[in-house]
């Protein structure tokens, strides 16, 4: 027994130091703030838990115990901000206040139960493991929906790897300390899971730090210049063009794959031509340019002035109004229906 905690020990130590190395250099890597931010949190975070569930260290009589469990409490809440900061999502500040207010409380449950009563309440330990279950769960369903989105091959790889990878971790870490107990787990299901642990690691260093400015990208940086198409590739932009010209854009749920199948053209290479030549990182953007010129034109016709907003997202093929109207938004800074306010706003006169 004493063995498999020492082994489980230094397979955490070993993970804890990685983590805080990668987080040394994104820290000091280019990235936007707030994607540094947000990486470095999350892997400290990880690296707290780490240390904090190991039997051997006995945190939680030293006086960096409390910082310390607050960080650990809070990985499951940075994951899924990243998730959403990797994959282009806004964040929703309404789940993250609640998040926050959750996980407070519970901590503050925890500190009272761990250094005064000695009892803490089942409503507290049952809140937090839902709510890290939940967030856990959401981060790898929008990886996995959104993985086939993504233009750029190694975020699409890292994405579905890391995201979904480190979320499966955390739901076994949640199930566990669920049915054993936060500081019950047996030894050898501790081993287990800080092996995998370390494996998930080296990976991540391995990705991470060898495409860094891929994956921690500056969404807001200007593109690099595009070198000039190749023959090839100017055959498929013809295609693509007019395919573009027919309004194929407008069909709903449309995918890269399946506009790789009508054009009649390997996936990859359609991939690589929006991405490395047109300058878009996401398919959605892609689509978005088309729908939102559209947009643009249809909310200042005359002709369609009473055509309702949303039969006019429906039309230009979004699922409903709420992606419609948030597009719209980043592309020109109004609302759909501001916009056709303004557009038929009588100028004042002088």
């Amino acid at each position: 027994m004493t063995r498999m905690i020492l082994i489980d020990t230094c397979l955490r130590l070993l993970s804890v130091g990685q983590l805080l190395l990668i987080a040394l250099v994104v820290a000091r890597s280019s990235a936007p703030l707030r994607i540094r931010a947000t990486t470095v949190l999350l892997l400290v975070c990880i690296a707290s838990y780490l240390a904090n569930v190991a039997p051997v260290l006995d945190l939680w009589q030293s006086p960096v115990w409390a910082p310390v469990q607050l960080a650990s409490q809070a990985a499951p809440l940075l994951l899924w901000i990243f998730a959403h900061q990797i994959l282009e999502r806004p964040v929703d500040r309404r789940v993250v206040l609640i998040s926050i207010a959750i996980i407070l409380g519970c901590w503050a449950n925890f500190l009272l139960a761990t250094h005064w009563t000695r009892t803490y309440p089942m409503v507290a330990d049952i809140s937090y493991h839902l709510l890290a279950a939940l967030l856990t769960l959401h981060a790898i369903w929008i990886a996995w929906r959104e993985r086939g989105d993504d233009l750029i091959e190694k975020r699409r790889l890292f994405r579905a790897g890391f995201v979904i990878l480190v979320g499966v971790q955390a739901l076994c870490v949640i199930g566990a300390e669920s049915w054993y107990g936060f500081a019950n787990t047996e030894p050898r299901l501790l081993v287990v899971q800080s092996a995998g642990t370390l494996l998930t690691v080296m990976l991540l260093g391995a990705v991470l730090l060898s495409s860094n400015g891929e994956l921690l990208f500056d969404a807001d940086a200007a593109p690099p210049p595009r070198p000039a198409l190749s023959p090839a590739e100017q055959v498929l932009n013809n295609k693509l063009d007019a395919a573009m010209a027919a309004h194929v854009y407008r069909e709903p749920n449309l995918s890269i794959g399946a506009l790789a199948d009508r054009l009649d053209v390997p996936e990859h290479r359609l991939r690589a031509l929006i991405n490395q030549r047109l300058g878009y990182r996401n398919f959605s953007a892609f689509l978005n340019a088309h729908r939102i010129a559209d947009a643009r034109a249809w909310l200042g016709d005359p002709a369609k002035v009473d055509l309702p907003v949303l039969t006019l997202a429906m039309d230009l093929g979004y699922g409903s109004l709420a992606p419609f109207n948030r597009a719209f938004r980043d592309a020109t800074g109004q609302t759909p229906t501001d916009y056709r306010r303004a557009a038929f706003a009588i100028p004042e006169n002088p």
